[in-house]
This record gives C-alpha cells, sequence and structure tokens, in this order.
C-alpha cells in the first residue's frame, strides 16, 4: 500500500514558501504522493480555516512538479461541474504530461450551494455533468481524435492516461467508478468503516461482471499515539486499499515537518 500526504493550498499555509517546503520535505522523506483539494468560490460567512483563499488545483498541481522530482500529485477531489469540458481536460493531459505523468486525478460533484451559484450552475445538474466529462475524458486518453459538438479534433498533448478515482460516497460513487471503469476516493473515518463499504463495491463489481477499481482513501491518523496509527495503517492494507492518504492539519512548515517524521515512526514501528 502506497502512503501519500495531504498539502494544505488554501489560507495561509498555501503562499508559496509554504506549500514548496512542505512537498520538499515530502518527497525526501519518501512518501508517494502529495494531495491538494479544491474551491473555487468561498463566502464571507464560510471563510473560517481558510480566509476564503484556495489556490487552483491543476495550476497548483504543475507548478509543484516543477518543484519536485519524483512524487505524485494529487487532487482530491477536482469538482467537475465548475468547468468547462474540454479546457478541464486539456489541462488535465497538459499538468500530467509536463510533471513526467505524476498527475493522479480525484473528481468530484460538489456540494456547496454557493459555489455553484457564483458560477451560475444549476446544482441539481452535477451529476449529469460529472457523467459527460468523465465520459469525455475517457475517450481524450483513448484516442487520438475526439469529437464534442458535432466538431472532431486532434487531442494533443496526449500522454498516458492519469488515475481517475471517482469521489464521495457509497453507494452513487461506486456506481459512477463502476460506469466509467475508475478507482474510488473515499473519505474514511477508519479502516473498520471503510469495509462495509468496500464489500458493497466488491459485490457491485461482481453484479456487473466487473473488478473493482483501484481504492485510494483519505483517513487523519492518530499521529501522536504511534502504536495506534500504526494498526491502522496495517488495517487499511489488510482491506486491499492501494493508497492510503493521510490528511494533516498544520500551521506552518515547520509543524508539517514534525507531523511527517511522526507519521514516518508510525509506520515503520
Amino acid at each position: 500500500m502506497q502512503i501519500g500526504v495531504t498539502l494544505r493550498n488554501m489560507g495561509p499555509q498555501s503562499r508559496r514558501e509554504t506549500m514548496r517546503a512542505c512537498a520538499e520535505h515530502a518527497e525526501a522523506l519518501g512518501f508517494e504522493s502529495v494531495w491538494i483539494t479544491d474551491h473555487i468560490a468561498i463566502p464571507p460567512d464560510d471563510a473560517e480555516g481558510s480566509g476564503g483563499r484556495y489556490t487552483d488545483p491543476l495550476t497548483t498541481l504543475a507548478w509543484l512538479g516543477g518543484m519536485t522530482c519524483h512524487i505524485r500529485l494529487g487532487v482530491g477531489a477536482l469538482i467537475l461541474p465548475y468547468r468547462p469540458t474540454l479546457p478541464t481536460a486539456k489541462a488535465i493531459a497538459t499538468a500530467h504530461e509536463l510533471t513526467g505523468e505524476r498527475l493522479v486525478v480525484g473528481v468530484g460533484l460538489g456540494w456547496m450551494d454557493a459555489e455553484f451559484k457564483a458560477l451560475g450552475i444549476e446544482r441539481r445538474q452535477r451529476g449529469r455533468i460529472t457523467d459527460t466529462q468523465l465520459e469525455f475524458l475517457n475517450r481524450c486518453f483513448a484516442e487520438p481524435v475526439v469529437e464534442l459538438n458535432g466538431q472532431p479534433f486532434i487531442f494533443d498533448p496526449r500522454p498516458s492516461k492519469p488515475p481517475i478515482y471517482v469521489g464521495g460516497r457509497a453507494p452513487h460513487a461506486l456506481t459512477r467508478a463502476l460506469r466509467f471503469d475508475l478507482g474510488w476516493l473515499p473519505m474514511a473515518r477508519d479502516a473498520a468503516g471503510l469495509a462495509v463499504d468496500l464489500a458493497r463495491f466488491e459485490q457491485l463489481a461482481a453484479d456487473a461482471g466487473k473488478a473493482r477499481g483501484p481504492v485510494t482513501a483519505f483517513a487523519a491518523l492518530p499521529l501522536t499515539e504511534p502504536d495506534h496509527a500504526q494498526r491502522e495503517v496495517e488495517a487499511f492494507e489488510r482491506l486491499g486499499v492501494e493508497r492510503l492518504v493521510c490528511a494533516l492539519r498544520y500551521n506552518d512548515a515547520t509543524e508539517y515537518q514534525r507531523q511527517l517524521d511522526q507519521l514516518v515512526v508510525a509506520i515503520h514501528r
């Protein structure tokens, strides 16, 4: 099982010096990936913790690719209904190619009413929009010439398809992942809670005559209790989770580095 860590692209922690130092330390310690999140229009009454500041995820990951050499670069999750279909596919393909194919893309439907309102998008259409974009993304990485709105065109750059995971809860995220042959990106409270949904994923896949896709799970580990943290990591691995992304909360790069050091201790006890 691979171990990734979150990196805050929000609030004061998203200044370039802090993000760079955090990403470089995560890479130096051998973590497989760093992960950021996606918000686009935070209203003033919901800005606690971020001050309303979020850097654009694909731009940030492309920049982080230039600051690092081999660590994978993930977004969990990119809200597809917030973005136009073709430019989003182009941005994903470009960032993936220029970072040496290190991109990992979690996708989501979105939930914040204020963001949909700011974008002028009907929230009730988010599932339909997401499905349209996922279908198009699959085509873009499968064929050199694709068609959109009746117009065929060359899709290039066209690197290998980045790993794509559908974020969200069971059962809707599971059925969407199976429909498009993608992985699943759950937020897990703990391994025991995830086990129930993973069994459901297996059953839905069997019913569809498919193998389930890979699973990348986000979870917060009790880093101040190394034995407990190690048991949780081992439990996620026994479940067949491909990648565990450890959610971290910190104020500055020094605190981030301290938490990474604690995580290393917990993993290698």
